[in-house]
């Protein structure tokens, strides 16, 4: 009994705050940093993996919350270039763990007219892993509703040092001895060329850092920290993210009635 009540608290919870969002003032593009894993294991004394585990369900609420509300673009920082210093054993359950998320989630993906991206150095990836995002990446091509993009193997360095390869090379090939680079141009050599830069960029675990990710687009984005584990990071959590986000006035660097009379 005491179960079934606390499941219904939670759901009238999920509903007060979503009757409190403002349906015209949603992020167009929200990133998130998916940190706590380990520690939400840990305070358990469950080993690591469990942590990643219960992580993928949070995840897949997110992406299921984000479609529903309409946004546009989510971002989920899943593995960076810096994890490869974790313990082998970790990373190969990582890799598993990834594949079958992929196969299992992809009709679900597809069917909810989802397009999967995956960016990072992703030839770096192991065979088995890349073929797998191959197939979620060209099923999911054509599909017109959210963009889902996946880091993989991501640093935000490396990302600006292989778009800055890419236009030196384009530079060279072309025979363009005067070319000069501008924002527009570095931004179209990006891993998320062609998606709007984030509105939001959420980090679960209280960490105060943005751990190398999307350094480029998250120029004026509003930033939300909270100490909320990834694996407990719930729908009502997210929620709350955005009605914080919904409460920030964004100037862009400028006077809140400057860009007013710059709109008008």
């Amino acid at each position: 009994m005491k179960v079934h009540e606390s499941l219904k608290s939670s759901d009238l919870e999920e509903e007060r705050l979503l009757l409190e969002l403002d349906a015209d003032r949603l992020p167009q593009h929200i990133a998130v940093i998916m940190d706590g894993n380990g520690r939400w294991a840990q305070r358990r004394h469950l080993p690591r993996v469990v942590g990643h585990r219960a992580g993928v369900q949070s995840a897949r609420t997110a992406i299921e919350t984000c479609a529903s509300l309409g946004i546009s673009n989510l971002t989920l920082y899943a593995f960076s270039m810096e994890n490869w210093c974790r313990p082998k054993a970790e990373i190969d359950f990582l890799m598993r763990l990834l594949r079958g998320y992929l196969r299992k989630e992809l009709p679900t993906i597809h069917r909810n007219n989802i397009r999967m991206l995956v960016i990072g150095r992703t030839d770096q990836l192991p065979d088995e892993v890349r073929a797998d995002i191959d197939r979620a990446t060209e099923q999911t091509a054509g599909n017109t509703g959210m963009n889902l993009a996946v880091a993989l193997n991501y640093g935000g360095r490396a990302e600006l040092v292989d778009a800055f390869n890419r236009i030196l090379d384009r530079v060279r090939n072309n025979g363009l001895a005067n070319a000069r680079v501008d924002e527009e141009m570095i931004s179209r050599n990006l891993y998320t060329a062609g998606l709007p830069d984030p509105d939001l960029l959420i980090r679960t675990s209280g960490e105060m850092r943005v751990s190398n990710f999307l350094l480029w687009q998250i120029a004026y984005a509003e930033i939300y920290v909270t100490e909320t584990l990834w694996p407990d990071f719930s729908r009502a959590k997210l929620y709350e993210a955005l009605l914080d986000f919904q409460k920030r006035e964004r100037r862009y660097g400028g006077l809140a009635q400057e860009r007013h009379r710059v709109m008008a």
